[in-house]
């Protein structure tokens, strides 16, 4: 083989080896990537209906129920504008309160209702993800006699 030709070989090799790594990469982004979204956006089908994603907002007011075993737990998400009713099964973070914001992972099931895989509370008194603020804020329903 010719050292030119052999010099094409390794460089066409170099680029397969390359491509395969950078899809394999790519592969596993998409894999693990996973979405924020709102109860409204959740209602209005903007989420996927197969896939995982986060559901975040507020935890509603008198809607935790707690099973006998004390494991198995429902409560509502809101956005103050759409409700979505969340099962879980597990421990909640020392953190999680009632009329406190909360990001669950999980999967949306064929009633409608979420099937959390995780729960995640604020951690601090002041902080919510910016996605979630953002849309508590969009979702607040304006105030009656103030612009619209």
């Amino acid at each position: 083989m010719k050292p030119r030709n052999r010099r094409l070989a390794f460089v066409a090799a170099g680029l397969m080896a390359l491509g395969a790594a950078t899809w394999l990469v790519l592969d596993a982004l998409q894999s693990n990537l996973v979405f924020f979204f709102t109860p409204t956006q959740v209602v209005g089908h903007a989420a996927p209906r197969a896939g995982a994603f986060r559901l975040g907002g507020l935890v509603e007011e008198g809607s935790l129920h707690k099973a006998a075993d004390g494991l198995a737990l429902s409560f509502v998400v809101t956005d103050r504008a759409q409700r979505v009713p969340v099962h879980y099964r597990g421990l909640l973070p020392d953190l999680f309160r009632e009329g406190k914001g909360v990001v669950v992972s999980g999967r949306l099931q064929d009633d409608g209702s979420f099937m959390a895989s995780q729960v995640l509370a604020k951690h601090d008194e002041n902080y919510m993800p910016p996605e979630a603020a953002a849309a508590l804020e969009q979702a607040r329903p304006s105030a009656p006699g103030g612009p619209q």
